[in-house]
């Protein structure tokens, strides 16, 4: 599910985009140097989300900061919160969806024995048919 939300405040508005899903590749990070001169850096992450009829993968770009700031691994399940840019070379335009923070989903916890009421989390041993005939009542 993607929610678009915004919210208006001094004429401006603010939008926040977000989607969950699983993380299923990192790929390795980018750097170099602008034209300006000034360093750059990016990670990018593919996720997947399977709500809704059909699985989407959609490429995520952590840009500058972002990109030390969020760190993913596959398997993991976020929420990403994300803006879209576009913008023009010779003529083409191309988008880019970047993340601005990522929420990971706690994992969840591994089945066990459950444990009745009263038992202080301990299952008692099941005994076995001959020892139960040898008690006096």
């Amino acid at each position: 599910m993607c929610t678009f939300v915004a919210t208006k405040k001094r004429n401006i508005y603010i939008s926040s985009m977000e989607i969950k899903g699983t993380i299923i590749q990192a790929l390795p990070e980018q750097s170099g140097i602008s034209k300006a001169g000034n360093a750059w850096k990016k990670r990018e992450y593919v996720l997947e989300n399977t709500e809704g009829q059909f699985p989407r993968k959609i490429c995520f770009t952590c840009f500058g900061e972002n990109a030390d700031r969020i760190q993913l691994t596959p398997g993991q399940r976020v929420t990403m919160h994300f803006d879209l840019e576009s913008r023009e070379y010779n003529g083409r335009w191309y988008t880019e969806v970047r993340c601005w923070r990522a929420d990971v989903e706690a994992p969840e916890a591994a089945a066990g024995p459950v444990s009745g009421p009263g038992t202080g989390g301990v299952v008692p041993p099941v005994m076995p048919a001959a020892q139960e005939d040898e008690f006096p009542f």
